[in-house]
């Protein structure tokens, strides 16, 4: 006998569908940026415009990813897709913010070089190409700003999109202290500077989704969960537990309870109130129980493999 329930979360995939739109639209609004840049680089000389360039190129190809794992997300489950789609988002997050990595490190070496290495620059045509990349990205931040916190899809591509801001704003005052100062060294150093930047913010998404696809537990605190548990009348303890998030909203928790002697029509009602208090004081959203009565077999909260090759050989 196994109780399994589960909850919708209708606020995020609003979210979603949301975003979905404004991705749509930013993408536009990147590959006309990116255009203008590439062409703006080349005619300046400038390795920090080349380099805002490179991220809104991989930026539009990024969230036109987003946009397209953000529709997948939403098709409802299926017989070979139990799940649903949900890990659509993950996966584009994790791409996004990888590539994100290896063009900041591409960019760290090719600053380098440029430093020692410095080229003729013309400041004034990078200043303005610079401000329009700064204005277009902006608009494109503010789009994305409010749903990049709730889903980690959209945060990748908000990530990129700031970087760019970023980039922008570096390019420009870069741009102002070659064209007043000839300082053309400072080209290389924004460029270095806007990576580690970029490098340390990637870095977070990166662990976030594969900890996700890794199927890691999340971060619950499961000596208060059995203590608690256990408090409730007839349960004796739980094992055997297993926690796991399919995106950035919904955790799967399952466990075996262990019962004291009591009436097969009484266990429903204990389940429920199981579950009842995993979803309210630890936002768990889908929970499977299967209860127990002295049954012998390995009481340890979680289930090591060398525990199941024992019982396995014990059979």
């Amino acid at each position: 006998m196994e109780k399994h329930s589960e909850t919708q979360h209708h606020h995020h995939h609003d979210a979603s569908a949301l975003s979905g739109k404004k991705i749509f639209w930013v993408t536009l609004l990147n590959a006309t940026i990116t255009t203008t840049e590439v062409i703006g680089g080349l005619l300046s000389g400038s390795l920090a415009l080349l380099s805002d360039a490179m991220h809104n190129l991989s930026d539009t190809l990024a969230i036109a990813l987003s946009y397209v794992a953000n529709k997948i997300s939403r098709r409802p489950n299926n017989e070979r897709k139990t799940f649903g789609y949900k890990r659509a988002e993950i996966l584009a997050a994790f791409i996004n913010s990888g590539v994100l990595l290896i063009l900041s490190g591409v960019l760290i070496y090719e600053g380098i070089q440029r430093f020692f290495n410095p080229e003729p620059i013309d400041g004034l045509l990078l200043i303005i190409v610079a401000v329009i990349g700064l204005v277009a990205n902006l608009l494109s931040v503010l789009f994305l700003k409010k749903d990049s916190k709730e889903n980690l899809n959209i945060k990748a591509s908000y990530l990129h999109l700031l970087s760019d801001t970023i980039s922008s704003v570096g390019v420009v005052l870069g741009g102002i202290a070659i064209m007043l100062w000839q300082i053309r060294w400072i080209d290389p150093i924004i460029t270095i500077l806007i990576a580690l930047y970029i490098m340390r913010e990637a870095w977070h998404v990166v662990k976030d989704t594969v900890n996700i696809l890794m199927q890691s537990s999340p971060e619950l605190d499961y000596n208060d969960i059995l203590e608690d548990i256990k408090k409730i009348q007839h349960v004796k303890g739980i094992h055997h537990v297993h926690a796991w998030m399919t995106d950035e909203h919904n955790i799967y928790f399952e466990a075996h309870v262990d019962l004291a002697d009591l009436p097969l029509s009484d266990v429903d009602r204990i389940l429920c109130e199981i579950e009842c208090y995993l979803k309210e004081h630890h936002d768990i959203s889908h929970v499977t129980l299967q209860p127990e009565f002295n049954r012998e077999d390995e009481k340890s909260m979680f289930c090591s493999k060398h525990t199941k090759e024992k019982e396995n050989h014990g059979n």
